[in-house]
């Protein structure tokens, strides 16, 4: 049986004790505080990490881990015996990570398929789920690749953000960000389609946006069938229940629903009280 190792950045938003249980190796982003830099979910946790961004004078800025540090992980997993990697990462469109990846791979001493998922956050989750259950079924590494890339194909990604600032001082608005100067009270629904931030639906208050985002969940339940739900949130747990609540209570074909908390690396960009879903079809 082939021995194919899963890898993934930081940005999947699971912690490194989350990635462990199921045998993941993860590559952690970097956020910086002026002269400071801390290892995504490894130096600093949410926890640590909000409360901080909070009282910051200046917004922090985020950095990928750089191709020696995934050339490091790839020379350790072919040491360990592995035969082949399957490594999924966040958007290329929004960071350097994948092309990191991509730098490293071509000196592994075994081979490595670099993935974009084209998604941030739990729309990653997704792809390492169904790499990970092909892996654990024997698979070979083109199996593996395929069912990480098939998972993509399947999976979508909604949230809202309680401000537009972080984003467009980070960079990552996207066209969001032709929304901010005319939003005012309006909290807009984005998308990451693509690989990029859009605006999907404007909705007057959180509220609406939640019972906006449950209400297209369920729809797309009737189309898809069973969905497999991860519920993500920026230290609002009271708005994650709020959505967790309005998904079932929208009538949503719930295969399975979680819910994770967003790191320090997507935090950095989409500020406290940012609340979101992403799902796919249950296979």
């Amino acid at each position: 049986m082939p021995r194919i190792a899963v890898v993934t950045d930081s940005t999947c938003d699971r912690g490194p004790a989350a990635l462990a249980a199921i045998d993941v190796t993860m590559v952690p982003l970097k956020v910086h505080f002026g002269d400071d830099a801390y290892r995504d979910w490894t130096d600093l946790t949410p926890a640590d990490f909000y409360p901080r961004l909070r009282s910051a004078a200046q917004l922090p800025t985020t950095s990928q881990p750089t191709p020696g540090e995934f050339a490091e992980v790839y020379q350790r997993l072919g040491d360990e015996g592995f035969d082949g990697i399957v490594s999924i990462h966040l958007s290329q469109k929004l960071s350097g990570t994948y092309e990191s990846a991509m730098m490293a791979a071509e000196t592994s001493p075994i081979p490595v398929r670099v993935l974009d998922s084209t998604f941030v956050s739990c729309g990653m989750d997704f792809a390492i789920q169904a790499a990970c259950a092909a892996r654990d079924a024997g698979k070979n590494l083109d199996a593996v690749e395929k069912a990480a890339v098939e998972a993509i194909a399947g999976t979508e990604l909604f949230f809202v953000v309680d401000t537009l600032d972080y984003l467009v001082k980070g960079g990552r608005a996207g066209r969001a960000q032709g929304l901010a100067a005319a939003l005012l009270n309006i909290k807009p629904v984005l998308q990451v389609t693509g690989g990029v931030i859009e605006p999907f639906k404007k909705c007057k208050g959180t509220n609406k946006a939640i019972k906006e985002m449950a209400e297209h969940v369920a729809q797309r339940s009737r189309k898809l069938g069973p969905l497999k739900i991860v519920v993500i949130h920026a230290v609002a747990t009271n708005l994650a229940d709020e959505l967790s609540n309005a998904i079932r209570s929208a009538g949503a074909d719930i295969a399975e629903i979680t819910v994770d908390e967003i790191g320090a690396v997507i935090g950095t960009h989409v500020g406290p009280r940012a609340i979101g879903v992403g799902y796919a079809p249950a296979k």
